[in-house]
């Protein structure tokens, strides 16, 4: 499949509102400030898993983020890391409500291993809409699903969407550099976290309910009144793995190394490859 735009930069600029399809790490259309992107993808990292190359879907677009430098900057950080490729739609412009054509397709996930959700859509509402999306992963296709990714679809009535990401979110607190505090060590997701580490300035998210299949595997603690959220964690929805963290809200937090190794062994996990 072509996935090469004739510049990074391409990506960087496109509007939201179509799909995207990203340029492969090593293209010769790539400009070669296209490490300072994702600079962890550039230092070959060991592999998670080798063998047949994976196929992944990154579903991104809405209000309040970088989404076209993130994209790049996980797609990139991720395919370094494993074999896996990704598609990418970026749509439903830059607003907080949008009903993307994507899930028009009822096997819309049936090509993919994996799909990521970072999408920002507060203000979608429609329960018919939503689960075009949560049946399809309940069916059992994995998902890792981050920052607002939680907020998205808050509106609805229906809890459907909040079930399938594994808490339950409907606003935040302010931007800070917060301590990450591992609380299970022993997942194959934490193998390689740190004793210590900081966000990039980035928001805690409040989280009012854990899911009955959710595992927090790390937290953070409010400023504001020292309550724990958790902020990473892994969750069964049906016959799906689901990775997610509350994290990914600026651009610096995606050039993070510590960030980019979590999402990929997130999606190692979630694809039942590590």
């Amino acid at each position: 499949m072509n996935r090469k735009l004739p510049a990074l930069a391409a990506a960087l600029t496109a509007s939201i509102g179509s799909v995207v399809l990203l340029a492969s790490p090593g293209t010769a259309e790539e400009p070669a400030a296209a490490a300072a992107v994702a600079p962890a993808a550039a230092e070959s990292p060991e592999k998670l898993y080798t063998g047949e190359k994976l196929r992944g879907l990154l579903v991104t677009g809405g209000c309040c983020h970088n989404y076209a430098f993130q994209a790049v900057a996980l797609t990139e950080g991720v395919e370094a890391r494993m074999d896996i490729e990704f598609d990418v739609v970026n749509d439903g412009g830059r607003g907080t409500r949008a009903e993307i054509d994507l899930y028009d397709d009822p096997e819309w996930a049936k090509p993919y291993d994996v799909v990521v959700h970072n999408e920002c859509f507060a203000d979608t509402n429609n329960p018919d809409y939503i689960r075009k999306i949560t049946e399809a992963h309940k069916a059992g296709t994995p998902a890792v699903v981050i920052h607002c990714a939680m907020h998205t679809y808050r509106s609805a009535e229906i809890d459907d969407w909040r079930e399938f990401l594994g808490v339950t979110s409907k606003h935040h607190e302010h931007q800070s550099e917060y301590p990450v505090v591992p609380v299970v060590r022993d997942h194959p997701i934490m193998a390689a976290f740190p004793d210590e580490w900081t966000t990039p300035k980035d928001e805690l998210y409040v989280v009012t309910k854990t899911w009955p299949n959710t595992t927090p595997l790390a937290y953070s603690v409010s400023e504001r009144n020292g309550k724990k959220h958790p902020v990473l964690w892994v969750n069964q929805f049906g016959e799906a793995r689901v990775f997610g963290t509350t994290y990914g809200h600026s651009d610096d937090t995606f050039r993070d190394p510590v960030f980019i190794e979590l999402l990929a062994r997130g999606t190692a996990w979630a694809a039942g490859k590590l």
